[in-house]
């Protein structure tokens, strides 16, 4: 059954614990190992400010949200809300304002920047700092209760949540800042999903839902600072980044304040001119490369990401499982979550390359409803689009993660109150899982949990 090993030949099989998403790619040759090892560390390793004796880990911030990748990605796994009186660290706010002159707009329409940032705290809200700054403020959670009955009478109580931000400490936003909250994703099959052709998911959009099916996917096109130009975006809640090596260069600009060889201006992070002390403070750029992160450590660092391996499937076989599996398809699931892909042949990636995978997604953008809108638009997206989450791993997210919270801001816990929150273009698909009864959802539950 090919779907037993979800990511082709680099599917590992290891013991189901809580390192299982941490492996490398089953079909990794011995001598490439190592780099996946060391890039493993640098993914681990804890940054520090400047100045510093440690001129190899300096450069921390000025702002930030978190000192090391692992922080954000524990176990290389799913973040969650923070605990009441908790600090987020795997989670956290994105920030912009509507387009403001023609400048905006055409930086927007260019494809150069996928926001306008909030002019003084840029595209993210760091809730951390280095000694002698203020961070810049801490996020506010209110959730209240939503009961949905089932057709079959089992009522299931869903978490709303309303955001805030407090403590500001740079002065007061922007009065059109929009806010959107966003939990830090599982790592496995990156570069599964970066090498599935681009006409391979295009063939899939349906923009204008000329076949009337109430499904309507769109792809965001986003800049590649890896490639200098306009590409598909695959990576992030709203498919804001079009390359491993993309998300990973944005990824440490914006969470640690690190600078790369593709985002080299950065050693500040996104401290705004606003910020004045934060500009002013000392970085780590190297007085050579000018950069925090040197072009070896930050490609072992993508080498690592690429390379984590998605997990061999746990009972596919079992009765409840192929039942499960036969609702999905019936519900309309998988009009978006696209079962398999077969990826491109490209030397340069031989573990990625020429696989059949079972990701469960179609990378585009739908519209999700009301419900789910974080009104804040991102390149192509809309305030209420966001894009299909790969279903692979799913079911292991306890083990990995030790909870179950899922969606962009982690407002479900498990599966099935993910599925009640769908909308928009899912609202169909969520009526019909509504409707089943108790032993068809404890099934399509069984078949999602394994992924």
């Amino acid at each position: 059954m090919a779907e037993r090993w979800p990511g082709g030949e680099a599917t590992v099989t290891k013991p189901l614990n809580s390192s299982i998403f941490s492996y490398p790619s089953a079909n990794m040759r011995f001598e490439r190992q190592l780099d996946f090892k060391i890039g493993d560390g640098i993914f681990r390793k804890l940054w520090t400010s400047s100045p510093s004796s440690t001129t190899s880990s300096d450069g921390l911030g000025p702002l930030y949200n978190a000192r090391s990748c692992q922080s954000c990605h524990l176990k290389d796994g799913r973040g969650r809300p923070p605990a009441d009186g908790e600090a987020a660290v795997s989670m956290f706010l994105r920030l912009s304002i509507p387009p403001q002159g023609e400048a905006d707009r055409q930086a927007l329409e260019s494809f150069l920047r996928n926001v306008t940032p909030e002019p003084t705290y840029g595209t993210q809200l760091q809730n951390f700092s280095v000694q002698g700054l203020l961070a810049e403020g801490r996020m506010e959670i209110r959730y209240s209760d939503v009961e949905v009955a089932l057709a079959d009478g089992e009522v299931v109580t869903l978490r709303n949540p309303r955001y805030g931000i407090a403590d500001l400490n740079y002065g007061p936003l922007h009065p059109q800042a929009m806010i959107s909250p966003r939990v830090t994703p599982q790592m496995i099959g990156l570069g599964l999903l970066e090498m599935i052709p681009e006409a391979d998911i295009l063939r899939h959009a349906d923009p204008e839902d000329a076949d009337r099916d109430g499904i309507a996917g769109r792809p965001n096109r986003v800049w590649s600072h890896a490639h200098g130009r306009p590409m598909l975006g695959r990576f992030g809640w709203k498919a804001g980044a079009a390359t491993v090596a993309d998300q990973t260069a944005e990824a440490f600009a914006g969470d640690l304040g690190l600078s790369t060889p593709l985002l080299p201006k950065a050693s500040h992070g996104e401290c705004t001119a606003e910020q004045r002390d934060c500009r002013n403070a000392p970085t780590g750029a190297d007085p050579d490369g000018g950069i925090e992160v040197p072009r070896q450590m930050f490609d072992l660092t993508v080498f690592y990401a690429r390379n984590l391996a998605v997990p061999a499937r746990r009972k596919p076989d079992d009765a409840a499982v192929r039942r499960g599996q036969s609702l999905f398809a019936a519900a309309g699931c998988a009009g978006c979550h696209i079962p398999s892909h077969l990826t491109a042949i490209d030397a340069a990636y031989p573990e990625q390359s020429g696989q059949t995978i079972w990701p469960y997604t179609d990378l585009l953008l739908h519209d999700m409803g009301e419900g789910l809108a974080d009104n804040r638009p991102e390149g192509s997206a809309s305030g209420r689009h966001w894009r299909t989450a790969p279903l692979w791993g799913i079911g292991l997210t306890r083990i990995v993660s030790g909870h179950d919270f899922l969606l962009h801001d982690g407002r479900a816990r498990g599966v099935l109150e993910a599925i009640l929150w769908h909308g928009g273009e899912a609202q169909a698909a969520r009526d019909r899982v509504a409707a089943m009864n108790r032993q068809e959802r404890a099934d399509l539950l069984a078949f999602i949990n394994s992924l």
